[in-house]
């Protein structure tokens, strides 16, 4: 039957089996690279791999530095600043847009047209206007979640049903009140999973850029290791961005689920 749903603990093992699946795959994709180059580096083995980890959780000969900890607390920083801005302006624009059809006719156009523009390909004209440091790739990430979360939150707001906004007007609730005790409860849960469909593309587009212009991060040291073909560090690094990314929406997951348990329930 379609959509029907399965025990919990079913869904554990289906889970689990699909991990199981996909690291059997890596290894006999890296048994047979090895088997007809035993000194292979494109696709290490579970023994170059833990080098290569051993290698990002040391400090460094050179620097003293350990890779992991540097490059997590720069591509973390930056990740957040990104994100909390870009979510930010976006609730706010989405919230014009939503309330108010003067705003709605002067914004709508522009955010639905900035939608299109990847960031990636912009690149030139954030060094030109922002520079290269740390507001420059808060500003690619902010502007590459911002129009897509606005054009979201717009949409909540015009779903939310006319007769609650007409009973709240009754009970004497001014426009800002509306705002702040209707609008905003109703859209959380929706923009929460606008806010888990956005993870990807920022650490993208944070990624990208700290590949071009990156001294420190993720992005810097992936490019750096690549290019030396030291994919026994590339490959625990993408490991940590899935699990970040992942961690991530948990949380988010985990805060809809436990703040707006009837949306939960609704869907």
């Amino acid at each position: 039957m379609l959509k029907q749903t399965i025990s919990r603990r079913n869904g554990l093992l289906l889970g689990l089996l699909s991990v199981i699946l996909l690291l059997a795959l890596y290894s006999t994709l890296s048994w047979r690279q090895h088997r007809k180059n035993p000194e292979d580096t494109t696709i290490p083995g579970w023994s170059q791999l833990a080098t290569g980890v051993i290698k990002s959780v040391e400090p460094n000969s050179r620097s003293g530095e350990r890779w992991i900890l540097v490059d997590s607390r720069a591509t973390a920083g930056r990740l957040f600043l990104g994100l909390f801005y870009g979510v930010a302006g976006a609730v706010l624009i989405g919230l014009l847009m939503g309330c108010f059809p003067v705003a709605e006719a002067l914004l709508a156009p522009p955010m639905s047209l900035l939608a299109k523009v990847p960031p990636t390909a912009a690149l030139a004209v954030f060094f030109v206007l922002v520079g290269t440091d740390t507001s420059m790739f808060v500003a690619m990430i902010a502007f590459g979640v911002l129009p897509t979360l606005a054009q979201s939150v717009y949409l909540a707001v015009r779903d939310v049903r006319q007769e609650m906004l007409f009973k709240a007007y009754t009970l004497g609730a001014s426009s800002g009140e509306l705002i702040w005790n209707v609008i905003i409860p109703i859209i959380m849960p929706r923009l929460i999973d606008a806010i888990r469909l956005q993870i990807g593309p920022a650490m993208v587009f944070l990624i990208a850029a700290e590949m071009v212009v990156g001294d420190v991060g993720f992005g810097y040291r992936i490019r750096l290791q690549s290019r030396l073909l030291n994919m026994s560090v590339v490959y625990p690094y993408l490991a940590v961005l899935a699990a970040f990314g992942f961690m991530m929406d948990f949380i988010l997951r985990h805060i809809q689920k436990k703040c707006f348990a009837w949306y939960s329930k609704q869907r």
